[in-house]
């Protein structure tokens, strides 16, 4: 995305503005304070200045800080999975814990177990005490993809590299890449510090956090961690504030990185994939959705503003989703009443989150209706009749067949002709727009063919491989699926892991989904997702 650099007031929205508001999704994602990352962002900033940073590394340690959790949901859905409980139970505990000490990884183990039934303690307690390799890998997952986003977002090569070494350590024994000392730049030390300081601070007051923190030379550096025990209870003042979103926006480096309208689709498209990454089921959902949406408003007449418009909305429709543990989204048996009500809310976090930003609140009323239904039977105002917007029965029409066309924990796939006739019943019945409804399944009928090269000189069968990959299955099930031997699997993602550049399965997720390798859903559908 190219961002417009400009400082001049009212000229294009802020990007700021923007990453800010999808801190609060990515703050509840980790399972934090709303706000958390933002009052990172004033620490990091300010303990920066204390030490002299100016120009391009104080505007890196800005948004290093601001978007440290930008990788949220790159492993969400295999922690769920692996600990059967939520991952935002295990994030704030973990993030602050120092593994390298036994003591504080007892703690660990104690604190996150505490939070399940007393039978399933044992068993949560030695998934966690063993699971210190596979623990590396989700910080490397995360890493690529927080960097492989800040890419994408135009936001320079300091944000991107403090973002991939946001878990080193000083004394080398961290990851992915075991840097040690100033190996790792002042960025990914500086946000590394802040973050570890709010959360500690959140729990355990500022004078604690900045006792806890003298203790960690041999993480976070002896020179960063003897400045911050000078400035930390001052830095940490900042924390009383009425609305630290406005507050974290002044604390951005002038000139500010603005937005033009051109931009915008590209950063919807990016916090798209970031919501869709959240579980293996939902990947190039939105992308999907946004294609059926745009063609469906042309098919309405709709002007070239308003088709941009809904096919804006359509791809941050599920933003909110971030905010929902992934054990939820990938639940297979029956949802309780508290669990419903957690999916009926994903609509209203991406409403709120925003019409915060300027360069997408436009949308924001459209996201929060798409689940609303003409009867009043929909979520989360249970808005009904004429106060349904137009562009909100058209994605919502959009959404509901192209959810139905994708697998889900609960069921398989439906076929168009099947999803086609649920859609239909719903129009009949005065739940979904009989017009949004015909245009929608117009749209679907006038689907363009794959196109060919397939990107980064990816044959037919690795992209086939790349879509069981992308969407949950191990190498054993891709052989299985494909009548493979499990090594012939390995040597095919191996060989699209070095095409594409990239080494963890979120990567080369996103991959697929920025080059609409995901839009065959029978690759999904087959695919096994145990």
């Amino acid at each position: 995305m190219a961002a417009v650099v400009s400082d001049v007031r009212g000229a294009a929205p802020r990007l700021a503005e923007v990453l800010a508001a999808v801190s609060l999704l990515t703050d509840l994602g980790m399972g934090e304070e709303q706000g958390e990352a933002m009052r990172s962002c004033l620490v990091a900033t300010g303990l920066a200045r204390s030490l002299g940073v100016s120009g391009q590394q104080l505007v890196d340690v800005y948004y290093a800080a601001l978007l440290r959790h930008i990788g949220c949901t790159a492993t969400a859905s295999d922690e769920a999975a692996r600990f059967r409980v939520d991952e935002t139970v295990l994030r704030p505990v973990v993030s602050v814990t120092d593994f390298t000490r036994p003591a504080q990884l007892l703690a660990c183990v104690r604190a996150v177990a505490s939070a399940v039934p007393p039978a399933r303690r044992p068993a949560l307690a030695a998934r966690l005490a063993t699971s210190s390799r596979w623990g590396a890998g989700v910080q490397h997952a995360t890493c690529e993809l927080a960097a492989a986003l800040a890419r994408r977002l135009s936001l320079g090569p300091g944000v991107c590299t403090a973002l991939f070494q946001q878990f080193e350590r000083w004394d080398g024994k961290g990851a992915p890449d075991g840097l040690r000392g100033e190996e790792i730049s002042l960025a990914a030390r500086i946000s590394a510090l802040a973050a570890q300081a709010v959360r500690l601070a959140e729990t355990a007051g500022p004078q604690s956090a900045v006792e806890t923190l003298r203790e960690r030379s041999a993480w976070l550096g002896p020179d960063l961690v003897t400045r911050f025990a000078e400035e930390g209870l001052r830095l940490l003042a900042q924390e009383d504030i009425d609305d630290p979103y406005e507050t974290a926006l002044a604390a951005e480096p002038q000139p500010w990185l603005r937005l033009s309208t051109t931009d915008l689709d590209r950063l919807a498209l990016a916090l798209g994939d970031l919501a869709d990454l959240k579980s293996p089921y939902l990947r190039g959902h939105s992308r999907g959705v946004a294609v059926l949406a745009q063609q469906a408003a042309r098919h309405l007449g709709a002007s070239d503003d308003e088709t941009a418009m809904v096919r804006r909305a359509a791809l941050v429709h599920d933003l909110g989703r971030i905010a929902v543990p992934s054990r939820i989204w990938d639940k297979s048996g029956r949802l309780t009443a508290l669990e419903q009500e957690a999916i009926r809310l994903h609509s209203y976090h991406g409403e709120r989150v925003l019409n915060r930003s300027a360069a997408l609140r436009d949308v924001a009323a459209v996201v929060g209706q798409h689940h609303e239904r003409l009867d009043g039977s929909g979520y989360h105002r249970q808005t009904s009749g004429a106060a349904v917007l137009p562009t909100a029965r058209v994605l919502a029409a959009a959404d509901t067949y192209h959810a139905m066309t994708e697998p889900r924990p609960h069921r398989a796939a439906h076929t168009p002709a099947e999803a086609a006739a649920v859609l239909e019943s719903e129009a009949t019945a005065g739940r979904l727009d009989p017009r949004s409804v015909g245009s929608v399944l117009a749209a679907a009928g006038l689907a363009r063919g794959r196109r060919a090269p397939w990107p980064a000189g990816l044959s037919d069968r690795e992209v086939e491989v790349l879509g069981l990959l992308a969407c949950g299955s191990t190498n054993r099930a891709i052989a299985a699926r494909l009548s493979i031997s499990p090594r012939t699997a390995e040597h095919h993602v191996e060989h699209i892991y070095a095409k594409i550049g990239c080494c963890t399965r979120p990567a080369a997720a996103l991959f697929a989904m920025e080059h609409g390798l995901l839009a065959d859903r029978q690759v999904l559908e087959s695919a096994d997702m145990g």
